[in-house]
């Protein structure tokens, strides 16, 4: 896409999107979407909250670097906190990683209640053609309860074998996989098991799974925009890869919570709810005892218990729902994170006590500091360190590249009075990114986000994604820009080091930060053509 100069201009502007509390008055719990499709807001206190609470949350989230994105809080069916640290912002979707999971599992639910299928039906049973010539006897005594908890008997876990072999049906792939273990006593985290799920709804339906939960799940709960990805044959991929806006999940969130009950209407069965969210199976990850480790509390249909009775469905990077029954609450987080039980021990430590009305007594003090931190929640993108007169030297300069591994033929950098674009040229055309500098200027790209470019499976959209970028001078010959993918949880920190006639252009991923790893894609050098 190019921007030309009318356009540049154009979308030099900033706006900061900032955490609310609502102060609109309460309405009775279980009340839902008006047809905007939003979730009914109140005041934490009117809802038993104390705000001192959220405000330790929100403090503690930022003081420890856990690289949220996005948070809210609902009580009693209403949404008494919700922010998103800008360039976030409530009208963008968010990749789910694992917690699209909770969504193919009720997908299932929704299947079963239909009479299509049932949990003891066994998996070998919907693919007679997918089959290996010899069907091992764990292989035939597989479940689909199997495959809801984690517990198919596989020794690992089956997705690397599914998007990096050579087969294209995923189905087969996975059938062939030796099955360790007798199905049903031996847990392993197995996104193929899920992407199975998926498999198996839409060979009973004729559609995708989430074509099968529009009419279902996503119409009723007021969720547009939804998307997923899919394997090289169509199937949603079921254990990752679905986007939604955080109200959504929170919503989900609630439908749980009010044990599958919508506007008056059921959506789901309620025995499914109750088995789908207690723990079927010994769970295992994390660190530590029970006392401390949320991920050995018990495994369900896709969802994951909690400490303090509660809850979640959950995806990498700090994607969560979060039920809390007990305390009749919701807490749905987008995030970034290579702390996940960082975000969790701030949810136990700060939104649980504030649920149980911990510090309503000083509510007004504490509400007023609560709306002040976060009208101003930001991730605050670097600033210039130093001025630099190479930007005009070089800007709306072509460099020429090297020849690489990425088949990148040449880059540029121009310079507006509050901005600058970045243009790449490679063996498939154009690609730019709009960035502010010292701030976050929204656009559209056709840059890859790492590390999806590497990935066999299809992205909803095309190659088109939204972006926020900022750049800054580090040094008189450094300019350093931070391209965050706002519909993805990640980001790209891209250097590009000036010298009389040169430059050096280097990425680095974020996931490659959180992995502390240095990114594959190779350093470019360019050189200023006449």
């Amino acid at each position: 896409m190019n921007l030309n100069r009318r356009d540049f201009l154009r979308q030099l502007g900033f706006g900061a999107v900032g955490l609310s509390i609502a102060t609109t008055l309460p309405v009775s719990a279980w009340t839902v979407p008006t047809k905007s499709g939003k979730l009914p807001r109140s005041l934490p206190e009117k809802q038993g909250v104390a705000p001192g609470g959220l405000l330790d949350f929100v403090n503690t989230i930022e003081a420890k670097k856990l690289n949220v994105h996005s948070v809210m809080v609902l009580r009693h069916g209403q949404v008494v906190a919700e922010g998103w640290w800008a360039p976030y912002a409530p009208d963008l979707k968010h990749t789910l990683y694992s917690l699209s999971k909770s969504f193919t599992s009720t997908a299932v639910g929704m299947a079963v209640a239909e009479k299509r299928l049932t949990v003891e039906d066994k998996v070998v049973s919907f693919f007679p053609k997918d089959v290996p010539a010899t069907i091992s006897a764990n292989l035939a005594a597989m479940r689909v309860k199997d495959l809801l908890t984690m517990s198919t008997g596989h020794d690992k876990d089956t997705t690397p074998s599914l998007r990096g072999g050579t087969d294209t049906n995923w189905i087969k792939s996975f059938l062939a996989q030796p099955v360790d273990h007798k199905p049903g006593t031996f847990f392993v985290y197995n996104s193929g098991a899920t992407y199975m799920l998926s498999a198996i709804v839409q060979k009973l339906t004729g559609m995708p799974v989430v074509e099968y939960l529009k009419p279902r799940l996503f119409g009723p709960l007021g969720i547009e925009g939804e998307d997923w990805e899919v394997d090289p044959n169509g199937i949603n991929t079921g254990g990752w890869g679905l986007r939604l806006r955080t109200e959504d999940i929170a919503k989900f969130g609630q439908l749980y919570l009010q044990k599958g009950v919508w506007n008056g209407k059921r959506l789901i069965a309620e025995n499914w709810i109750a088995d789908a969210t207690r723990a079927e199976v010994e769970s295992k990850g994390g660190k530590g005892d029970a006392s401390v480790n949320d991920w050995i509390q018990g495994y369900g249909y896709q969802f994951w218990r909690c400490r303090h009775d509660a809850y979640r469905g959950d995806g990498a990077f700090g994607q969560f729902c979060i039920v809390l029954p007990k305390e009749d609450a919701v807490v749905a987080i987008t995030s970034e994170s290579a702390d996940m039980q960082g975000i969790l021990n701030a949810v136990w430590d700060h939104i649980l006590p504030a649920l149980e009305g911990n510090g309503l007594s000083a509510d007004k003090i504490k509400q007023a500091a609560l709306t002040q931190k976060l009208t101003t929640l930001a991730l605050t993108p670097p600033t210039s360190q130093a001025s630099s007169t190479v930007a005009s030297q070089i800007s709306g300069k072509t460099f020429a590249v090297a020849e690489n591994s990425l088949h990148v033929k040449d880059v540029s950098l121009t310079f507006g009075k509050d901005g600058c674009i970045f243009k790449l040229q490679d063996d498939q055309g154009d690609h730019q990114v709009l960035c502010g500098v010292g701030r976050y200027r929204d656009s559209t790209t056709t840059f890859s986000v790492a590390p999806l470019s590497l990935t066999p499976t299809v992205v909803p959209g095309g190659p088109v994604r939204k972006v926020a970028g900022s750049g800054s001078w580090q040094d008189a010959n450094t300019f350093v820009m931070i391209w965050r993918f706002i519909e993805t949880a990640h980001y790209d920190t891209v250097t590009c080091r000036f010298g009389k006639d040169d430059v050096q252009v280097e990425f680095q991923s974020s996931l490659s930060t959180l992995n502390k790893t240095k990114d594959k894609r190779p350093v470019l050098e360019g050189k200023m053509t006449a």
